[in-house]
């Protein structure tokens, strides 16, 4: 059974489409010709401005269906209508000038200050082979900004906290002045004030820039505290999608993930749901 409620099914009638994707399929080539098939008919749109936290289990296809958004893989059945056109219409530099990824794991590179990484963001717009032009310096300097990284314009990458290295990630993808930002596990290896604080500057960002933002997430807390839209992943298809009080409930829970779960109030009223099986320590 698919979940589609109408909020989801409304959600962009009154915004731009940014991404639109309908029975998407994609697989890996294996020897002997063989493929793994990871994505079955997966259905995904978002318009600007939105927030869209995609969940499922590991393996479930969230890394490949960012990759076919931002165009490094192709379908091999469906379709992806990027910004009004096909997505096979697009070169890899036209979609780099739109589109920015933050991976589960990107280095940053030692001897560079935060200041230069980020103005590399601004490669794919560049026309000048003499260095930065003055809209180059302005972009970076309203990314640094609004990524709360203009502290560290100037100290070196080798120097960073994982909290830095994450805002200064965030703050290169923005130099890009994308209209679609995909976050693969933005929140992984940090703790949980960073966390928070990170989901915050995007959730800003999305708001006062009006980028659409997919972003895998594994704490479903998180994803409900912090996007207004989910989309659930499972077996190659989007099978829930919508605000996450319609989509996070216990029987979904259970089916996709395979846990236990009931639904508790605090006292302000707010909805957790809490795993209800235990961990029995082995008898002395």
């Amino acid at each position: 059974m698919t979940l589609l409620t109408s909020a989801a099914e409304g959600a962009a009638q009154d915004r731009t489409q940014v991404a639109v994707a309908s029975g998407m399929a994609f697989g890996y080539p294996l020897p002997g010709g063989r493929r793994r098939e990871v994505l079955r008919g997966a259905d995904l749109s978002i318009a600007a401005g939105e927030l869209v936290a995609l969940i499922g289990t590991n393996g479930s296809g969230k890394t490949t269906l960012l990759r076919l958004f931002a165009g490094t893989l192709r379908l091999d059945a469906g379709e992806l209508v990027l910004f009004g056109r096909g997505a096979r219409s697009w070169s890899r530099m036209e979609l780099a000038r739109r589109v920015a990824v933050l991976p589960q794991s990107l280095e940053l590179p030692s001897g560079f200050r935060v200041g230069e990484l980020v103005t590399m963001g601004r490669l794919p717009h560049s026309r000048s082979l003499f260095g930065a032009t003055h809209e180059d310096e302005e972009a970076v300097e309203r990314a640094l900004r609004d990524a709360d990284a203009a502290d560290l314009a100037t100290r070196y990458a080798e120097e960073l906290s994982g909290g830095e290295r994450q805002r200064v990630l965030v703050a290169m993808a923005l130099a890009q002045e994308p209209q679609l930002l995909l976050l693969d596990e933005p929140t992984l290896h940090l703790d949980l004030a960073h966390q928070l604080n990170l989901l915050e500057t995007i959730s800003r960002l999305r708001r006062e820039r009006g980028i659409a933002v997919i972003a895998v997430l594994h704490d479903l807390t998180l994803a409900a505290a912090a996007a207004p839209r989910i989309a659930v992943l499972h077996e190659g298809r989007v099978v829930a999608d919508g605000p996450p009080g319609d989509i996070l409930n216990p029987d979904l829970v259970q089916r996709v993930f395979g846990v236990p779960v009931v639904r508790l109030y605090d006292g302000t009223g707010h909805e957790h749901l809490v795993m209800t099986f235990s961990i029995d320590e082995p008898a002395s």
